[in-house]
Order: C-alpha cells, then sequence, then structure tokens
C-alpha cells in the first residue's frame, strides 16, 4: 500500500480503534497498573511513592478530533482511569477541559509557537527562526497565561506540537522552554519530553497510523514486562471523523503552499 493509499485508509475507511484502548485499559488494570496523568506521575515521582507501584502513564494529545476526545475521556471515566490531555490553541474546548480536570485528570497546553510563528512570518531558515525566540517566548508567555485564565485552572505541565514546520526546519517547539526564567514566570514545574520525568519511565509508546499503530510496540504486547508506562496517543489515530480530517488536510495544505 503506498503512503497516499495509507493515509486515505487512516482518514476515512479505518474501524474504529476505541474498542482496542478499552482492552488495554482492562489489561493494565488487571495486571495491577495504576492509570493516570502526567501531573499525577510527577507528583509521585517526586513524593518517593512511583517506585512502589506499576504505572501506565496516559497522555493525549488533541491535534484534531474533539468528538473522539470526548469519547475517550467518557470510556476512561467508566475506568476510574486519569490522563493528561493535551490541546492546541486549534482545538480548544473549556468546557469539556474544565469537565477533564474536575474528574481529576489533566487539561493542559500543546503549544506550538515556534512552528506557528514561522509560517506566520514565512521563515524558512532554522537560524533565523532561533535569532527570533525571544519574540516567540513572548508569545508563547501571552497564550500560555490566557489559556490558563481561560480555564480557570493552574497548568503546571505541558507538551510541545509537532508540526510538518518543526520537520523541515529541524527546530523543535520545545526549544522555548530551554528558557529556565520563562518556565518560573509561567510556573510550568515540567514539559512531558523532559528528561526528568522521561527518566522515570521505563518505556514510551507513541501511536502511529496503519497498518503500524503503535510505536516501538502495541503496549498490549510490554503490559507486566515494565513497572512504568508512557502511552502517547491522538484521537484521530482512534477513530476516524470525515469532516475534522477532511478539515485539517486542506488546511495543512494550504500553510504548505503558502509558506
Amino acid at each position: 500500500m503506498t503512503p497516499l493509499l495509507r493515509r486515505i485508509y487512516s482518514d476515512y475507511g479505518m474501524p474504529s480503534r476505541l474498542r482496542t484502548h478499552e482492552k488495554l485499559i482492562c489489561a493494565a488494570r488487571d495486571a495491577g497498573y495504576l492509570q493516570t496523568s502526567i501531573r499525577d506521575f510527577l507528583d509521585r515521582t517526586r513524593a518517593g511513592a512511583s517506585a512502589a507501584s506499576t504505572f501506565i502513564v496516559h497522555r493525549h494529545d488533541i491535534d484534531t478530533d474533539l468528538r473522539t476526545t470526548r469519547k475517550l475521556f467518557e470510556m476512561e471515566k467508566k475506568y476510574g482511569v486519569k490522563a493528561s490531555y493535551y490541546f492546541r490553541l486549534s482545538t480548544l474546548d473549556f468546557g469539556l477541559m474544565r469537565e477533564i480536570e474536575d474528574y481529576g485528570s489533566e487539561a493542559s497546553y500543546h503549544y506550538e509557537e515556534v512552528a506557528s510563528f514561522a509560517k506566520k512570518n514565512k521563515i524558512k531558515d532554522p537560524a533565523l527562526v532561533r535569532d527570533r525566540l525571544p519574540e516567540i517566548r513572548n508569545v508563547f508567555r501571552k497564550n500560555f497565561q490566557w489559556f490558563e485564565q481561560q480555564l480557570g485552572k493552574k497548568l503546571r505541565t505541558v507538551a510541545g506540537h509537532g508540526d510538518f514546520a518543526n520537520r523541515r526546519l529541524k527546530v523543535n517547539n520545545t526549544e522555548i522552554l530551554a528558557d529556565q526564567q520563562l518556565r518560573e514566570e509561567c510556573g510550568i514545574e515540567c514539559e512531558a519530553y523532559d528528561r526528568s520525568l522521561l527518566d522515570h519511565i521505563d518505556m514510551y509508546i507513541v501511536d502511529r497510523p496503519p497498518p503500524q499503530y503503535y510505536w516501538p510496540t502495541s503496549p498490549l504486547n510490554v503490559v507486566s514486562a515494565h513497572r512504568s508506562l508512557c502511552l502517547v496517543t491522538h484521537p484521530r489515530q482512534f477513530e476516524t471523523n470525515w469532516k475534522e480530517n477532511t478539515k485539517d488536510n486542506l488546511f495543512r495544505f494550504y500553510e504548505a503552499v503558502t509558506w
């Protein structure tokens, strides 16, 4: 199957995989894993409690598709699972996010100011992007504080989004938070890619489009084999949403052409 056909199948033909996620939740529960958010895992690690239990840290990056996000949240509530949900500015739903927080899961910021700034200002030279990092950090600070005010909750962890512009530039959004003063000003305790977090994770698994589905392996293959897993997933990989996928594909094409 060609990459184009795989993308069409992934976006428009793939059967729902929500049952697979439910199967994982049940398997992890039966194996004695505590299934929780990045924020909660961070707190337990700092308190020295993470060594006394087994964990799956659930991280959902809400790049698109709030409909499937809601389904994931309702499923996790059904089983008492906590998770981190990171929302882009383009996927904000403060009503849903407050429900997530009130339940005890985490709703926070999936930031992408490096990519957004480069595309907006037609910058394709990574050196020039890095020269503008002070401006980009100011944009991040304003967006972060606005996000926090609208949500009415303190954001303690954030996660960088990976955009096609980052891959072309080879400049990650996480470079914004290489500035410790900015972290302190915003009260950010952890970026989801920080070594201080990942050093406590035995295995890091990320979802992928079909036919791979997960990298480096399915979490179902390694339940009970590790004390701590971090599973990073996206609503788009669980269920097709024709309207949202089409809108996202067209906007990405537009950005690629106009950048």
